[in-house]
């Protein structure tokens, strides 16, 4: 059943690091990472299960591997997301061998909640920045609207983050919503009036 489970799990770390992620977001070293953790972690589950070893100390070592990992380098909350499901297809997978249905259970619920909470339609206009601005509003609601007119959208939260009044700038994390874009209009063609002869027309 090891053999199955290593091609069930071959399977979903594809689906979810190239159909899913990259296809997505773009990013090639992630998806380098995300396959490498996943089959490493798959090797060395299912070798300890194999020796009987407590799964204890390997959940143990990977949670560490983890927590350097995502200290050695600067991913966003989104692609935490996709690391932490890379870590669960290979632990779910190596662990649930004996139960091939429970195996792809599990798998196909993990890549469809992926597929759906990663959605580009699902809150497309939710947008985060942080910002840098060149002046320091003590009045919120003049910082809004300065945000409001940079951002060309409707600002929901303002976070300050840092006020420098040697500098004169301070740094905000914003959310706000895009506005919502009509349909282009046609431009219609404005019918001319002929002048006459004495000035010239036809």
């Amino acid at each position: 059943m090891i053999w199955f489970a290593l091609a069930v799990d071959l399977a979903a770390i594809s689906v979810l690091s190239y159909a899913l992620y990259f296809r997505r977001h773009g990013r090639r070293d992630l998806v380098l990472a995300y396959v490498a953790l996943n089959v490493g972690i798959f090797a060395v589950v299912a070798m300890l299960t194999a020796e009987e070893v407590g799964l204890a100390v390997g959940f143990g070592l990977f949670g560490v591997l983890s927590i350097l990992r995502l200290r050695s380098d600067t991913i966003s909350q989104g692609e935490i997301g996709y690391y932490f499901t890379a870590i669960a297809l290979g632990l779910i997978n190596a662990v649930a061998a004996p139960a091939p249905w429970t195996l792809l259970g599990l798998n196909v619920l993990l890549l469809g909640i992926m597929y759906v909470a990663d959605h580009p339609g699902i809150l497309a206009r939710s947008q985060r920045r942080v910002v840098t601005l060149d002046v320091v509003h003590e009045d919120p609601i003049a910082l809004r609207q300065d945000l409001a007119g940079r951002l060309r959208g409707r600002i929901r939260h303002v976070h300050v983050m840092e006020i420098d009044y040697v500098r004169d700038l301070m740094v905000v994390d914003v959310r706000f919503q895009d506005p919502e874009q009509g349909p282009v209009p046609t431009p219609q063609r404005v019918p001319t009036i002929p002048l006459p002869t004495w000035l010239g027309g036809r």
